[in-house]
């Protein structure tokens, strides 16, 4: 009997070569139909909290607010080394942890991991502006605010629109912990199936493993949703966000997830997680 399950995804370049094989039938769905919302994360993040999405990508930090509605699938996320958010700016500080208590910060959403971070590094920040995470270099440049804080194919471009690295917070958490640098996960309903819940979670690692298999398969898709993104770009892109987590989150993946929330929960950030937070 098919199923009908709606699935919410970014139209960034790893999200989108991750879901390819999935949504175009390239390999087995299991007799599951799914039916897809494009979105950015943050807008993904809010319909997350309204529990309108049968299964949706969403960041880490959101997650902590809807666990009530949502487990994590093993499989599609976004974790790694080197590839955390930056803050940037026009000049580098001298003293950033003074100098950021004044400034007006672009964020790419209040429940992004990314601001989640900003707080952890800097608890005091002059004001947090929220904005599309690719309007943020050019409000920058614009002098709409002091500095930003990138996520995503950014990383890779200002540089060449002459702004500066202030800190890259994937490495301060890295060398916080020694753990990968959770970003985003996939996340579906608590009140499905357990059955149904394994099962798109097998799913989903097929669509990775054949997004690694066949990487050629999902370039038209992908191109189709990257925004006039260089084809070099794409490839960083993936290759940054794409790794061994996304097609299982392994001990190490939820040990760094499982980090990420004592700290935050030590430090007030987030609610008391409902239990279990993993799809088993």
């Amino acid at each position: 009997m098919s199923v009908e399950l709606t699935l919410g995804f970014s139209p960034c370049p790893n999200d989108t070569f991750i879901f390819d094989a999935l949504i175009h039938h390239k390999i087995d769905t299991e007799g599951i139909e799914f039916l897809p919302h494009i979105a950015d994360v943050e807008e993904l993040n809010s319909k997350a909290f309204k529990g309108e999405l049968a299964i949706t990508k969403l960041s880490y930090h959101a997650y902590a607010y809807v666990s009530d509605k949502y487990q994590l699938l093993n499989a599609g996320s976004a974790l790694g080394n080197n590839c955390g958010p930056m803050l940037i700016a026009k000049n580098q500080a001298d003293d950033i942890e003074h100098a950021i208590k004044s400034m007006k910060v672009a964020i790419p959403g209040r429940y992004t991991t990314a601001n989640f971070l900003l707080g952890v590094a800097f608890p005091k920040v002059g004001e947090r502006v929220p904005m599309l995470f690719s309007d943020i270099e050019g409000a920058i440049l614009e002098d709409k605010v002091d500095a930003g804080l990138i996520i995503h194919e950014n990383r890779f471009t200002y540089r060449q629109k002459g702004l500066k690295k202030i800190i890259d917070l994937g490495e301060y958490w890295e060398t916080k912990t020694g753990l990968p640098i959770p970003l985003g996960g996939i996340a579906i309903n608590r009140n499905l199936s357990e059955e149904i819940k394994q099962k798109v979670d097998r799913v989903l690692r097929a669509s990775v493993e054949y997004a690694f298999a066949h990487p050629d398969s999902s370039k038209e898709y992908v191109k189709a949703h990257s925004q006039e993104m260089e084809d070099d770009i794409i490839r960083q892109h993936i290759a940054l966000y794409v790794n061994e987590f996304s097609v299982d989150l392994g001990e190490k993946g939820k040990q760094a997830i499982e980090r990420l929330y004592q700290i935050a929960s030590d430090n007030s950030i987030i609610p008391k997680l409902v239990s279990p937070i993993f799809v088993s």
